[in-house]
């Protein structure tokens, strides 16, 4: 028995680097991916390397919360925030080189608190994507001409 589990995505170029997203059978309304205007406040979406501090900030956060609904703990509330700091690495291409979250659970029960603390120990393993960045993934690209 396997666990494996593949999701596909697609993209359509709307006009210079601004590509529509296709979710499959998710519907997502105006889901955009903009590379053109990533240095202006006015974009159609959030640029790559948003998405993937979004995706990792997004893992860790469902993990954190997943492994607390598992004991019974409810949060009053939770922000989350990653920063993802990029940069040239020494053949002058543009890289992440690291993205830094940190997540801001809140609650008023000392009980929850303490309870918590297993959580904070092992939550991060439980995250598909952080561990896969972690780890790298291996990319397959196909040109089709």
């Amino acid at each position: 028995m396997t666990d494996e589990f593949k999701t596909k995505v697609k993209l359509q170029l709307e006009k210079d680097m601004i590509f529509k997203c296709d979710m499959g059978d998710l519907k997502v309304e105006e889901c955009y991916i903009d590379e053109t205007n990533a240095d202006q406040v006015e974009m159609w979406g959030p640029n790559p390397t948003m998405l993937l501090a979004s995706a990792v900030l997004g893992c860790l956060s469902a993990s954190f919360v997943f492994c607390l609904k598992k004991k019974n703990l409810i949060l009053d509330d939770l922000k989350a925030e990653a920063e993802l700091i990029g940069g040239r690495n020494e053949k002058g291409f543009l890289r992440v080189k690291e993205i830094n979250v940190k997540l801001n659970p809140k609650t008023d029960n000392e009980e929850v608190r303490k309870r918590m603390q297993t959580c904070l120990k092992i939550f991060e393993q439980f995250c598909t994507v952080t561990q896969s960045v972690r780890n790298g993934i291996k990319v397959n690209v196909d040109v089709n001409l």
